[in-house]
């Protein structure tokens, strides 16, 4: 067993290294860079630092959310996503809190970040500087998970399959650990299913909705929720996004997203190029030195 263990960290520390060393060769960056961050399996040493923005940025000095917590649980270990800047592993652990005063063991947490930040090989088009973080819907109800059990085991929708209201799975409590959510001071914003959204502005009182605002709809996201930090004071290079419109969002922009258009989107044009992949060249030049790092 420990010889086995030995050949595939070699194997991973060498796979790293070629991939690394053809993207730091390759004319101006062009390989995609989701290749080499992909394939760090470790952050960098030092202060941590988001580079760039969420959807086109790296960071360094990454910490590892504990795989269990207190509170928590770090969800598929096997994508080695549970890597964030320090200030989203404690707003971890301050919501957790919030979801055990609503009776729930705690939070089972999706992907955050790659142990670089970067473009990822899958899912996520954001997530790149270490502010990202699914929160799922489903409630905790022990934190003793294996970690084939945490590979097998899905999140619940609590969305109906008309995508035009709540299901019987949602609860006060997924109303009140989101209002917990947005009304922490390093939250920039929300993402949840429309329907959620709805349901929140029908439930919240009149004199308790500037919460509200960091709440905003997305497609899908009606089994998980994502929370996205601010990026931390005195970060000169990590870049926000432009803060949510005023209001609490309830209003006509919110209808939009139960409209035929947004529900039922046109496929693809199939003949229609692929996007192209981020090259290290699209992120901030302190991204080569973040994968060049020790």
């Amino acid at each position: 067993m420990f010889e086995a263990k030995t050949r595939m960290t070699r194997l991973r520390l060498a796979l790293s290294l070629a991939v690394w060393l053809a993207l730091l060769a390759s004319p101006a960056g062009a390989e995609p860079a989701k290749r080499a961050f992909g394939a760090a399996t470790a952050p960098t040493s030092g202060p941590a630092a988001a580079h760039g923005g969420y959807s086109a940025g790296c960071m360094a000095g990454a910490v590892e959310l504990p795989e269990s917590g207190p509170g928590w649980q770090a969800m598929r270990l096997s994508r080695n996503r549970n890597w964030g800047h320090p200030e989203l592993v404690a707003f971890v652990e301050r919501l957790s809190r919030a979801a055990q005063a609503e009776g729930w063991a705690g939070l089972l947490v999706g992907d955050i970040s790659q142990p670089r930040g970067g473009p990822m090989t899958s899912g996520h088009k954001s997530h790149q500087i270490g502010l990202d973080a699914d929160i799922w819907m489903r409630p905790a109800e022990r934190l003793d998970l294996s970690r084939e059990a945490r590979e097998a085991l899905s999140s619940d929708s609590v969305v109906a399959s008309d995508r035009l209201r709540v299901n019987g799975a949602w609860t006060e409590g997924h109303a009140r650990i989101l209002r917990a959510a947005a009304s922490d001071p390093a939250v920039a914003r929300i993402f949840v299913n429309a329907a959620i959204k709805q349901e929140l502005c029908r439930a919240a009182s009149e004199n308790d909705r500037e919460w509200m605002r960091k709440i905003r709809p997305w497609w899908k996201h009606d089994s998980h929720f994502h929370v996205r930090l601010a990026c931390p004071v005195g970060e000169a290079g990590c870049v926000d996004q432009a803060p949510p419109p005023p209001g609490d969002g309830c209003d006509e922009t919110l209808e939009w997203w139960f409209s035929d258009e947004a529900l039922n989107p046109p496929p693809p044009d199939p003949d229609a190029p692929p996007p192209r992949d981020l090259t290290l060249s699209d992120l901030p030049p302190a991204c080569r030195a973040v994968l060049e790092a020790g």
